[in-house]
């Protein structure tokens, strides 16, 4: 397991192997979190819902018209536009980002993956189909969400996990002289 996340260096094959693999990862997510959005719009009404674990877990279909918690609601322009400058700044400073660390890499491409998704859905549909609905009976609702809410949410817990546990690979090469 240690060697699955050793380091790598820029432009080794390993790192390729490490992108590879997180890219087709991210393109499962992407895939997955459309293909159920398609079959949440045929089978379900709007704001209908099935109970999966009655009191607890629904499926229900609702539109959110804005981000998390429906933030930024009416705002889809503006949520694409941040989407598209998150997408831009993470190629531009993926390898600042990710300091060698595949978990990192890995992290940022779900993060993506869960970003095309909800923008995807932006563009063609209007807005972000949301259909995973925890509760507490009628007494408490956690916002409904999806399957790119939970990557992006996974990566992003993920990335700051790293961060927190691992070294930075820069600092730990700078000379002491010029960390002070």
């Amino acid at each position: 397991m240690a060697g699955l996340l050793a380091p790598y260096g820029p432009g080794s094959s390993r790192e390729r192997a490490v992108l590879g693999w997180s890219l087709a990862f991210a393109g499962i997510i992407l895939l997955l979190d459309q293909i159920t959005k398609v079959l949440v719009e045929r089978e379900f009404l709007l704001h209908e819902s099935r109970p999966v674990i009655p009191g607890f877990f629904s499926l229900t279909f609702v539109r959110n018209y804005g981000a998390a918690w429906s933030l930024f609601s009416g705002h889809g322009w503006f949520l694409l536009l941040v989407a598209a400058a998150v997408t831009a700044a993470s190629i531009y400073y993926f390898r600042y980002l990710t300091e060698g660390y595949p978990e990192r890499c890995f992290a940022i491409f779900v993060i993506l993956g869960g970003v095309a998704g909800n923008s995807i859905d932006r563009i063609w549909r209007g807005a972000v189909v949301d259909f995973f609905d925890v509760h507490y009976y009628n007494l408490w609702h956690w916002p409904v969400f999806n399957i790119a809410d939970i990557a992006i949410c996974t990566g992003v817990g993920l990335f700051l996990l790293s961060t927190l546990l691992r070294k930075s690979r820069s600092a730990a090469t700078e000379p002491a002289a010029e960390r002070r």
